[in-house]
């Protein structure tokens, strides 16, 4: 049986969710604003739509709004915007130490490090299950300032990562 050593360090890690102060304004828009705004009003069909938000699944039947979202808007080349869902009941952004929210740990995600210019410094691939171990690992690194999470398979955002 392994045992962790004992001077081994576990970096603690803290997951946001996004305000829902940057979305409120899509589900008083009509249709057709929506349109022009390059967004998408739905209703979820299926579990499994994540809302960046809550950082939960939304539920069958509840309104959700497709937006483009500049995740990552620093003047780099790294500057990146993607599709994501958020839904209408989200009003509270998840925000939690050491714990992986279900919409992460039920996918497959890239993670990338980021240092303080917003440069990569580092990035995987990993099975949301095993994320955690992950997210301790590349924030241990000091020129390590925060992560993204992305869904592997579509690209979508997921989420910001930081040391606790």
């Amino acid at each position: 049986m392994s045992h962790p050593k004992e001077t081994e360090m576990l970096m603690a890690f803290r997951v946001r969710g996004l305000s829902p102060d940057l979305f409120s304004r899509y589900f008083a828009m009509s249709d057709a604003e929506l349109r022009a705004a390059g967004a998408l009003r739905l209703v979820a069909q299926e579990p499994g739509m994540p809302c960046r938000v809550s950082m939960a699944h939304i539920a069958p039947g509840d309104e959700v709004v497709l937006v483009n979202y500049e995740h990552l808007p620093e003047l780099t080349p790294y500057r990146s915007r993607h599709a994501i869902y958020v839904g209408r009941g989200s009003t509270q952004p998840y925000d939690a130490v050491d714990v992986v929210p279900e919409v992460i740990r039920t996918r497959l995600v890239s993670v990338r490090a980021f240092d303080a210019g917003h440069m990569i410094v580092d990035a995987d691939v990993v099975d949301g299950a095993d994320s955690a171990a992950l997210f301790e690992r590349l924030l241990a690194n000091p020129s390590v300032s925060y992560l993204h999470v992305h869904n592997a398979k579509r690209g979508c955002y997921s989420g910001r990562v930081e040391r606790a």
